[in-house]
């Protein structure tokens, strides 16, 4: 067998699989190491203060970030772009019903 038509025979084992419901129900994401919470805040037009109250940070801790004497952790960041990417759709899950 060539290793085109293992690699393909392969992919429909496991689509097979997937499609009976007995493949892993797991998924990887990328979240970047780095990312930019000051051109985040800048592109909504927020100063730290508002964009910090509206989307439940410190004060502190934001602009730590912004000046580079931090990072976010891993969960923070991935928050941070999902705020980026749908800043309206966080607002909206975020509001006081």
């Amino acid at each position: 067998m060539s290793r085109a038509s293992h690699s393909i025979r392969r992919g429909l084992e496991q689509a097979v699989t997937y499609a009976q419901g007995q493949a892993k129900k797991g998924y990887r994401v990328h979240v970047p190491a780095h990312v930019d919470v000051k051109a985040i805040r800048m592109k909504l037009g927020l100063t730290q203060q508002a964009f910090a109250a509206r989307f439940g940070f410190s004060i502190n801790t934001l602009r730590h970030w912004e000046q580079g004497k931090r990072e976010p952790e891993g969960p923070t960041r991935a928050y941070l772009l999902v705020i980026d990417r749908a800043p309206h759709a966080v607002q909206k899950a975020l509001r006081i019903a």
